[in-house]
């Protein structure tokens, strides 16, 4: 099914179900912004009221000091957040700090990251909670009848003329849970950046690049493993960033 078939499903309400229809039989999907503003329309009209204080939020991320590269390109805050299965409501959890095995992150796993959250306003906003809200339905019609442990990352990415922004300095990797939405906030005068997704035997699958605000991937974690190309800076003399959110969902059976 092309993007323009799944378009064209919107107002019957099987969009969700198209997408995760995708992402089940190929692993991945991207999505131009385009569709993902109708399918964010289709769940609340006014999603985007807050837009401008989402994306000026990414400038109030704080440096992340776990980097063993030793690199300081890389800001984020970090929330979390659970929904009972089949449950379009999601609930704010208490603020915990962020830990991957070694088995997903050779770079920075094993130890527990203690981030700074996500501000409050951003987090109970229209925009994140229909953002968060989109790739939950995805996710209820991959894994049915299960309820979500979310993630939320907020993530800047900084490159310097001597310095280049590396978006996964862990290399090509899985984050060890069932799916991934990624979605574009704001590129300011960088190049590159571009997703690279492989199959389980390391087969390159396809790539993109995330340019405009709202352009999206969906991963089946599970299974695809992804990268993104290190950035820099298009204007030497210029400040160069990529903004982007990530929330992941997995099965939570304890719930």
């Amino acid at each position: 099914m092309t993007l323009d078939e799944m378009s064209q499903l919107l107002n019957s309400g099987t969009f969700a179900r198209a997408l995760a229809e995708q992402v089940a039989a190929h692993d991945f999907c991207f999505l131009p912004a385009a569709q993902v503003r109708d399918a964010l329309t289709s769940l609340r009209r006014a999603w985007h009221a807050d837009w401008d204080v989402f994306a000026q939020s990414w400038n109030a991320l704080e440096l992340d000091t776990y980097m063993a590269d030793g690199g300081r390109y890389r800001r984020r805050r970090y929330a979390t957040l659970s929904a009972a299965a089949d449950s379009g409501e999601v609930a704010i959890e208490p603020h915990q700090p962020h830990y991957q095995s070694l088995d997903y992150n050779t770079l920075n796993g094993g130890v527990e990251r203690h981030f700074e959250p996500v501000l409050p306003e951003v987090l109970s906003g229209r925009t994140l909670q229909t953002v968060i809200g989109f790739g939950l339905s995805v996710f209820q019609r991959l894994h049915p009848a299960q309820a979500a442990h979310i993630e939320v990352h907020q993530f800047r990415i900084e490159a310097r003329p001597d310095s280049e922004g590396r978006p996964t300095p862990e290399g090509v990797h899985r984050d060890g849970v069932d799916f991934v939405l990624v979605m574009m906030v704001r590129r300011e005068n960088v190049e590159s950046g571009t997703t690279e997704i492989f199959s389980p035997d390391g087969q390159r699958l396809d790539s993109f690049t995330l340019t405009s605000p709202c352009d999206a991937a969906l991963v089946n974690d599970q299974r695809a493993l992804h990268g993104v190309t290190p950035i820099h800076p298009v204007d030497a003399s210029r400040p160069a960033w990529r903004d982007v959110l990530v929330v992941t969902y997995r099965r939570n059976p304890a719930a």
